[in-house]
């Protein structure tokens, strides 16, 4: 039996191609895929080859072990039906859709630890956000907004337009975004931010700092987001921040250097900057969090929030070299991307 995967073999070059597959071993599904989300943010920092090798695909996941260097399968959000089963194993699991945290390609084993059966009531292309929307609360909540705060999100990527979608259900005073893209901003407004802004329009902070306003001279957002994938874009965070302000950095930069400007208002100012990856819960929520509440919740917002109306383009898995060429060359025209099998 023969799979089609998607393989980065250099930067900036994607192939298709033929590799064997056995046969589910017992206690293993087989499942064939039928759509995958490209994540914009890490998949092209591997695709231009801008990760940094020395570290682990992802440890926590075991379909994406090994490390990162050319070649390389990657991706993590896979929906697909489960065609044949195991000995060891209830038939029932036959047909089931599943989401799994696996590469892009037709067909994959797994165990049934390793993926998630869809709710009844879910499609496969609002599944396919499961992964961001885990990273969207974990977010959230390692900001901790409280009732009546003025926020800030640099980024509205497909991660930075679902945790707006989720600020804006919270009794906020202000919610203000900043993306450079028109299409974004547009979006980010629809799901209910106050302001969008253009981060790289002149004047663009003083702007900003105009829509959160605050008792001088520590004006500014109580807390703000950096979820772009931009490291310039994390300077510009701190400087609309106000006085004792959180600022939750959710972006990875991969190989790409951060400069901060830290000699100016940040040095009195007691802004605390916090670090957030979804990989993991913060140790204080441990005691009454765990991967399954917050899948649960996941599920839950996918539902509420609907975001495959954030789905702008569709490409065969045969015609993955021109979907990753349109988000690197061309990403003002993109929300989310999917293959489809």
């Amino acid at each position: 039996m023969k799979k089609e995967a998607l393989c980065f073999a250099a930067p900036y070059k994607t192939e298709i191609r033929e590799e064997a597959i056995r046969e589910p071993a017992p206690g293993e599904l087989l499942v064939r895929t039928l759509v995958s989300a490209i994540s914009a943010g890490t998949e092209l920092l591997i695709y231009r080859g801008q990760a940094p090798t020395e570290l682990a695909v992802d440890d926590t996941i075991p379909g994406l072990a090994g490390k990162i260097g050319f070649p390389i399968k990657y991706g993590y959000a896979a929906v697909g039906e489960v065609i044949a089963v195991g000995s060891g194993l209830a038939d029932l699991w036959h047909g089931k859709k599943v989401f799994a945290f696996n590469p892009h390609e037709s067909l994959f084993l797994a165990g049934p630890e390793e993926v998630r059966v869809l709710p009844p009531d879910m499609s496969a292309e609002e599944a396919v956000f499961f992964p961001n929307m885990e990273t969207a609360i974990t977010l959230v909540t390692d900001g901790k907004p409280g009732i009546g705060e003025q926020v800030a999100v640099f980024g509205q990527g497909i991660v930075g337009l679902l945790v707006t979608s989720i600020l804006a259900r919270l009794p906020l005073e202000s919610l203000v975004t900043l993306d450079a893209h028109s299409l974004r901003r547009k979006t980010s407004q629809e799901l209910g931010a106050h302001f969008s802004l253009d981060p790289t329009a002149p004047g663009v902070l003083e702007e900003a700092l105009s829509q959160l306003q605050g008792p001088r001279p520590h004006r500014g957002a109580d807390l703000t987001y950096e979820v772009s994938g931009d490291p310039g874009a994390l300077d510009q965070a701190i400087g609309v921040t106000g006085y004792n302000g959180r600022v939750v950095i959710g972006s990875w930069y991969g190989t790409k250097r951060v400069s901060l400007h830290l000699g100016g208002s940040f040095h009195r100012s007691r802004i605390r900057l916090i670090g957030s990856q979804v990989s993991s819960i913060s140790p204080e929520l441990r005691g009454r969090w765990n991967k399954e509440r917050l899948g649960q919740l996941a599920w839950k917002f996918i539902r509420e929030l609907r975001p495959s109306r954030l789905v702008t383009h569709r490409f065969r898995l045969s015609e993955a070299g021109e979907a990753y060429r349109l988000l690197d060359q061309n990403a003002e025209q993109t929300l989310q991307v999917l293959l489809t099998y």
